[in-house]
């Protein structure tokens, strides 16, 4: 089993369709999206191109909000208005975790936040205490998680954590698409794609705050300002 790891689209419709088209020439197994898929910008657009995919859908923080309808902020009921009763059947069959085989990795198990919340942010810079914490009673060494939109493959407390980063809206310095090939090892990916053009449907838009999002994925922050900010709060929505 060879797996793509797509996590944290965040509407971002134009960045998702260059990661599929790279997929087209890598022919994975399965692809396990990690969540916050269709909440941002495009979420329509994002729902298409989706939801024929073969693949495994964890849920984000996002899918739950929109499923509890949570809109207490113009962006919120804006989201809401524009997740159709199609979208919302498509996301309410999300799983809270996936676990597959891996070649060469073994079992893997994939979260949003951590095996424990899909809130807890979980970073290069994670102490072991935690880990430990995170994943009692979790068989499975390997444990891709997502959240935090930062990209890392390290080895602590008996674990082989793993963020495949952002497609949509990364936080790491500079604009792309990230994701990561499972199998036999881990390979952390970044693809190119016009975040001019994505720029350019986001503002044709009337989302709230769209600039603010805008700004994000054209001059993402760098991240050690995401990790120090994480790692102060630990539970982020």
């Amino acid at each position: 089993m060879r797996v793509a790891a797509l996590s944290d689209v965040h509407g971002n419709a134009v960045a998702l369709a260059a990661v599929l088209a790279e997929l087209e020439r890598e022919q994975p197994d399965l692809i396990v999206s990690g969540g916050d898929l269709t909440w941002g910008p495009l979420p329509e657009e994002t729902f298409a191109l989706a939801s024929g995919l073969n693949a495994r859908w964890v849920r984000g923080n996002a899918e739950r909000a929109v499923l509890e309808n949570q809109s207490s902020t113009e962006r919120e009921q804006w989201m809401q208005a524009h997740h159709t009763p199609e979208i919302r059947e498509f996301l309410a069959g999300f799983e809270e975790h996936v676990a597959i085989e891996a070649d060469g990795l073994g079992p893997v198990r994939f979260c949003h936040g951590s095996p424990r919340s899909d809130e807890e942010c979980v970073t290069p810079e994670t102490p072991a205490a935690r880990v430990r914490e995170f994943t009692e009673g979790i068989d499975e060494r390997v444990i891709v998680t997502a959240h935090v939109h930062i990209q890392f493959d390290r080895t602590v407390a008996g674990i082989r954590s793993v963020n495949a980063g952002s497609v949509g809206l990364p936080y790491e310095g500079r604009p792309g698409a990230y994701w990561a090939l499972l199998g036999p090892d881990v390979e952390l990916r970044r693809t190119e794609y016009d975040v001019d053009e994505a720029a350019a449907r986001y503002r044709a838009t009337d989302l709230p705050g769209v600039e603010e999002l805008v700004e994000l994925m054209l001059s993402p922050p760098d991240p050690r300002e995401v990790i120090d900010h994480a790692e102060q709060v630990v539970f982020s929505g």
